[in-house]
């Protein structure tokens, strides 16, 4: 490994660094592939192989919801571990807990072992996803933010795909067991090698980006950074700012949390409401795929256009387009219908969802920026687990699927007229910091 460079001699943005950002891109793909495998495949072992009664709904949606609280929870922790150990030594022990993952697939006797494996999971998704961001974010300029979380977001999600497509020819050609084994152990194994050779700590870009600031040396309008916030804050003080004190880090948050209402309902509720109504299960996995193609390609365009017109109104459009595609899905019939529907809710999560990581890196000082994107992903992570709870809950006390439709809808667009309120534009070129007055802290 090189050593690290003193602070004055890096320099920031995507071509100055593109071989180290391609490496964190390519890291984010493998984490892409690694839940991917998990999450198409290993649904559909829990009948034949492990002995799951089929149409165990309860037992599905308790998967997730202890996916979301782990992985949510390893967000939290890796974004203050990564600026005391750096980016890379984080990275690297997220993919080794994934170890342990393709042999508890390929040994388990009973389905506890699978959600073992989901707790591994968790908090490998936690730790690698957050540091393959975070180092991205470090390397790259202010400007470029929402370009990098667009490619962030596509690269993870376009590998979910792909990982589908993949074991599921593996696990027809060799078994299920054996398909996911081999599958699971290349791509985590390839991942620690990429990290151990050629992957670089980005902690000192953050310093140096930091230093610029200290010196009054950065270039470029200054971001309206929180100002009750001490220079090396605690984690409770960073918490606490992001969760209530500061209002637009709140509006954040909340946004981040609920909007994962929708994704627990796609996966949780889509393929059962969609196969009641009649369509095949290849149908359902192309209305589902409608849902996922248009949020991943789409990415690659909304990331950067926030970076020319802000990121205030594309959130807040998709958190309504997504509350209004989930409610389309129950005012119409047929495969054109729901792929529609699908469509416009993956077009408003493309929307919302890269935006809403830049919107918090750009007001985060780069000397807490770490902890602070953990926090936001620990709140936005949690939403998994609060949003299955809720769908079961409105399901079972209606006694009727579309509950849970209505459940999200109205959600979504309750928290997108709330960030409306409380939030504001981030991007410093458009809303900068007032540099005669420092920018106020605005408290809920």
């Amino acid at each position: 490994m090189k050593a690290a460079l003193p602070h004055a001699e890096l320099s920031h943005g995507i071509r100055s660094n593109l071989s180290q950002f391609l490496h964190q891109l390519f890291q984010v793909f493998l984490v892409g592939l690694t839940i991917g495998m998990m999450r198409n495949v290993v649904p559909a072992l829990a009948t034949s192989e492990f002995g799951v009664p089929q149409g165990s709904f309860t037992l599905l949606a308790a998967f997730v919801v202890a996916f979301g609280f782990v992985k949510g929870t390893m967000n939290f922790v890796a974004g203050r571990l990564s600026e005391r150990l750096g980016r890379r030594k984080v990275l690297l022990i997220g993919w080794l807990t994934a170890l342990p993952i393709p042999f508890l697939i390929l040994y388990g006797p009973s389905w506890n072992w699978i959600v073992a494996a989901t707790v591994l999971l968790g908090i490998n998704q936690g730790l690698t996803w957050s540091m393959a961001l975070t180092a991205k974010l470090d390397l790259t300029r202010p400007e470029q933010k929402g370009l990098v979380n667009g490619l962030n977001e596509f690269s993870g999600y376009f590998a979910v795909a792909v990982a589908g497509v993949v074991t599921g020819y593996l696990a027809s050609g060799m078994g299920a067991r054996q398909g996911l084994f081999v599958f699971g152990a290349v791509v985590i194994l390839l991942a620690i090698v990429l990290v151990l050779l050629w992957v670089r700590d980005t902690l000192p870009w953050a310093k140096a980006e930091s230093a610029r600031f200290a010196a009054g040396t950065a270039t470029g309008p200054r971001a309206r950074f929180p100002q009750n916030i001490s220079a090396k804050p605690s984690t409770w003080e960073v918490f606490t700012l992001m969760s209530w004190r500061d209002r637009r880090m709140f509006a954040l948050c909340q946004a981040g949390l609920v909007e994962k209402f929708t994704d627990a309902l796609v996966w949780v509720f889509y393929p059962v409401f969609l196969h009641n109504q009649g369509l095949s299960l290849p149908q359902v996995g192309w209305v589902v795929g409608v849902y996922g193609t248009v949020w991943g390609a789409s990415q690659l365009v909304t990331g950067p256009l926030s970076d020319r017109i802000g990121r205030q109104k594309p959130i807040v459009a998709g958190m309504l387009l997504c509350g209004i595609g989930v409610g389309l899905m129950l005012m119409g019939s047929g495969m054109l219908w729901w792929s529609f529907s699908a469509a416009i809710t993956g077009f408003g999560m493309a929307l919302l969802y890269p935006t809403l990581g830049a919107s918090v890196a750009d007001i985060a000082h780069p000397d807490w920026r770490g902890s602070a994107l953990g926090i936001y992903r620990f709140w936005r992570d949690l939403g998994y687990g609060f949003g299955a709870l809720g769908l079961g809950i409105a399901a079972q006390w209606s006694g009727q699927i579309n509950a849970a439709f209505w459940f999200v809808a109205i959600s979504m667009i309750l928290s997108g007229l709330l960030l409306a309120w409380l939030g504001e534009e981030t991007h410093p070129r458009l809303n900068p910091a007032d540099t005669e007055k420092e920018n106020p802290c605005e408290t809920l």
